[in-house]
């Protein structure tokens, strides 16, 4: 297949993917049509909900794992049709991160699954852009153990076809500053919620970040405001004032920690719960042969990841993994969400000569 056909399969496919209705938890329909495509390619398909695990032959060689996520977050109500432009596609979720998936649907078919000096096996799920509990993910790795012999697994989220080692930690606190309510022009009888809490939004908003080095890479742990609401009436002194604090922690840090970091900076002026926590993701080291070999075939520049992914689960179970995608990440999310071609021939091209020029062993 001449470089030209293969741009144009890899541009079509991303095109076709972001045609395809798959706002999370609206994947059932992408999944079911996945799953006839992919069938044939595969030597078995496991399905888990709206997750696909699909397999090559297993022959004892070492395990590498591609995942990527079908849904993407709710489109912005002025965003331009799913089209191509020269060498743009836009459309929902083209960065982040259906070119990542039009790479992994590609390898599966163009590789001769048998001959490469790896096994494979490739992971579409759903419910990525959600709380980390509802990530389809989990699940999966629970309910098919065979993951856990991945050697090194990728997140092909958006990284500009940089190889991202580690993930942020994330967690969300709801932080509630009690108050009592009286009538606007006599303050004094009541107690002003919002004000209450002007001390701590200062002090936040004079946080610096703070530097964490893992592995030989800076990490930036920095903690914000990032939804607030209070009061009821123009007239009338909040009795609440309610925050999200978003805090983004360095790999390392356990949940046990970021939560007494969130705890140590409110410092008992209002009440704490933690309704979402996702961890850290390790660093992967060149003592992995199969990452130490990505690093060599491609040539790819290496930096942290400053964003939170499911390398983060894997890690956790286990797994070696880096993020590594074709997505730019500057898109994610854009209300115009665009990807350029020649980054997802590109990509494809980079895992293209890792997986068949893979150390046999690991």
């Amino acid at each position: 297949m001449s470089s030209q056909s293969l741009s144009e399969l890899l541009a079509q496919r991303t095109l076709w993917l972001c045609e395809q209705p798959s706002v999370i938890t609206e994947e059932e329909a992408l999944c079911s049509e996945m799953q006839r495509r992919l069938s044939p390619l595969c030597e078995r398909i496991q399905r888990v909900g709206n997750t696909l695990v699909c397999w090559g032959p297993r022959r004892g060689r070492p395990l590498v794992g591609l995942v990527g996520h079908l849904d993407t977050v709710p489109l912005h109500p002025d965003s331009r049709p799913a089209q191509r432009d020269g060498d743009r596609i836009y459309g929902l979720g083209s960065s982040d991160m259906k070119s990542g998936l039009a790479i992994m649907w590609t390898l599966l078919e163009r590789l001769d699954l048998d001959a490469l000096p790896v096994d494979l096996v490739v992971v579409f799920y759903d419910q990525e852009e959600g709380p980390f509990h509802l990530n389809g993910l989990g699940p999966t790795l629970e309910q098919v153990p065979e993951l856990a012999e991945i050697a090194l697994g990728f997140a092909l989220e958006p990284s500009d076809n940089v190889v991202q080692v580690g993930a942020v930690g994330t967690l969300h606190a709801k932080v509630v500053f009690q108050g009592k309510a009286c009538h606007s022009a006599r303050p004094w009888q009541g107690e002003n919620a919002v004000q209450k809490a002007g001390t701590f939004l200062a002090e936040l908003a004079q946080r610096e970040a703070v530097v964490v080095n893992c592995g030989g890479f800076d990490f930036r742990e920095v903690m914000n405001v990032t939804m607030a609401q209070g009061g009821r009436a123009r007239n009338v002194i909040p009795e609440t004032f309610e925050c999200n604090v978003n805090y983004r922690f360095a790999p390392g840090k356990s949940l046990e920690q970021a939560q007494q970091d969130v705890l140590d900076a409110v410092a008992g002026r209002a009440e704490v719960s933690f309704p979402d926590l996702s961890p850290s993701g390790r660093v992967v080291t060149r003592d992995n042969p199969l990452f130490d070999h990505l690093l060599n075939v491609t040539s790819a520049e290496v930096a942290p990841k400053q964003a939170w992914t499911d390398v983060a689960r894997l890690t956790q179970a286990g797994i070696d993994a880096v993020n590594f995608g074709p997505g730019l990440s500057s898109q994610a999310h854009q209300m115009d969400e665009f990807v350029t071609v020649d980054l997802i021939e590109q990509g494809y091209r980079m895992f293209e000569s890792f997986l068949c020029s893979a150390p046999r062993s690991s």
